[in-house]
């Protein structure tokens, strides 16, 4: 862990266990996130999976698994106020689904933070079975 901390990461400190509502990102509030912890560079968010979240087979979309992971990577970098960042890249590994009701937990992880280029891994996990549903790495460029 590293120990700094910026007004976003006070701001997002005050919203641990609160439900939904803590971002300006329409998507990120559709996702309905419960802040579970708040840190330099690492973000842990819990959903419970819903109906409109998954495929026809009715485990959750692999479209939101990555959705997911690249709202988190991103909100943690926007939550180290270093400016803009944009996605470049995102590269997934699905392990495992989950299904409606299912309370998924995602943790980013700050790999490096260079001057025009972040690396984030991201993983979520099935709370109540400690499965891991996926795992991700991303790479971040100022804009």
């Amino acid at each position: 862990m590293i120990n700094k901390t910026t007004q976003t990461i006070e701001m997002l400190k005050t919203a641990i266990n609160v439900q939904g509502g803590v971002s300006p990102s329409p998507f990120t509030n559709w996702l309905h996130p419960l802040v579970k912890d708040v840190n330099y560079g690492s973000l842990t968010f819990e959903y419970v999976i819903r109906k409109e979240m998954t495929n026809p087979e009715g485990i959750l979309h692999g479209g939101v698994v990555s959705g997911i992971m690249d709202d988190l990577m991103g909100a943690t970098v926007f939550s180290m106020e270093k400016g803009r960042y944009v996605t470049v890249n995102l590269q997934v590994n699905y392990f495992a689904p989950a299904k409606v009701g299912d309370v998924i937990q995602a943790r980013s992880i700050l790999v490096k933070e260079g001057q025009k280029v972040i690396s984030m891994e991201c993983e979520i996990w099935l709370v109540e079975s400690n499965k891991m549903i996926a795992k991700a790495s991303s790479n971040l460029m100022r804009t």
